[in-house]
């Protein structure tokens, strides 16, 4: 294992997991693990930088549970990969504020979550302001070659890289500096709405949801009779069944949107259950999750700690 490339990836803990989600990054996780050695860390100091964070501790620790539940159902081998929590490792936060004392304001005024906060003209936080440091601390402790990101993620790999490439100017080699891995771009599931699938919109299809569930959201996917086929569930569909079969089945059942919809529900449940069925395992004992959260924070320990100890003597404090 040690002489695989690395792979760094972090996940903000923010309740259910969609199919958004899997099929636009979780799933391609699967067979990464085959190729890389995988570090996946749980953010849950970054999801502390939304105001409904602190109103709601305990939201944070059971999003930090699902979110790990989730990742071992969908098929990622606690063999193969380091799973843990961000806080648990005290380097993030350690490296993040080394890597302040070398960054301007102005520098960090440029970053895409910055810019949308201002442009509401909210009260933004110190956290939001400074995040890009700590995600910049998060990839380089661990001298990923890879960090696996979506097209519109691609400037927190830029942060990080243009951040290693100062401090080692400064201070000689110490930080490996990572490419962006662009996951491949079936990223966009549309939501129920035909919007893009996120939580935001409350359009999601989660992963994990019973079959009545699953029924009740397939069933209000919003359709236009305008076409030949609903194409926000043929859109869904294709995710799980191969076009060459679709095809004659739209075409057998046009205008019939309540049999395609049925049939989707079929396609989906049949798909998604294996991994509800590992999800309700892993909720049902949850010494499982523990157990592995516990071996991978001692690994990510070990890793980050050696590194912070050449950090640490490279800018005079050891």
């Amino acid at each position: 294992m040690a002489d695989k490339p690395i792979l760094l990836s972090g996940v903000k803990p923010t309740g259910r997991v969609h199919i958004g989600n899997y099929f636009g990054a979780m799933r391609q996780f699967v067979e990464l693990q085959e190729k890389y050695r995988c570090f996946v860390f749980i953010a849950d100091y970054h999801a502390l930088t939304t105001p409904h964070s602190h109103h709601h501790p305990e939201e944070v620790r059971e999003s930090s549970r699902e979110i790990a539940r989730a990742y071992l159902a969908i098929g990622l081998d606690p063999k193969q990969i380091v799973l843990f929590k961000q806080s648990e490792v005290p380097a993030h936060t350690e490296l993040a504020w080394i890597f302040n004392c070398i960054t301007t304001m102005p520098y960090l005024m440029r970053a895409h979550a910055f810019k949308d906060a201002e442009a509401k003209n909210k009260e933004i936080s110190v956290g939001t302001f400074d995040y890009p440091m700590l995600m910049a601390a998060d990839i380089l402790l661990y001298d990923p070659a890879v960090v696996p990101v979506g097209k519109d993620q691609k400037q927190h790999v830029e942060y990080a890289r243009d951040t290693g490439q100062k401090f080692n100017s400064l201070y000689g080699d110490i930080f490996a500096i990572p490419e962006p891995l662009i996951l491949d771009a079936t990223a966009t599931v549309p939501g129920t709405d035909g919007q893009k699938m996120s939580k935001s919109y409350g359009n999601t299809i989660p992963v994990f949801a019973t079959r009545e569930e699953l029924a009740e959201t397939v069933m209000s996917i919003v359709t236009d009779s305008s076409g030949t086929r609903p194409e926000n569930v043929y859109q869904i569909h294709k995710l799980v069944r191969s076009e060459a079969e679709l095809v004659p089945l739209y075409e057998q059942n046009t205008g019939n949107y309540k049999a395609l919809k049925e049939a989707l529900i079929e396609d989906l449940d049949q798909f998604l259950s294996p991994m509800r069925t590992k999800y309700e395992e892993l909720k049902n004992d949850p010494s499982m999750v523990e157990q592995v959260l516990i071996e991978g924070k001692r690994e990510a320990r070990a890793v980050s700690e050696a590194k912070m100890q050449q950090v640490r003597k490279a800018v005079g404090v050891a």
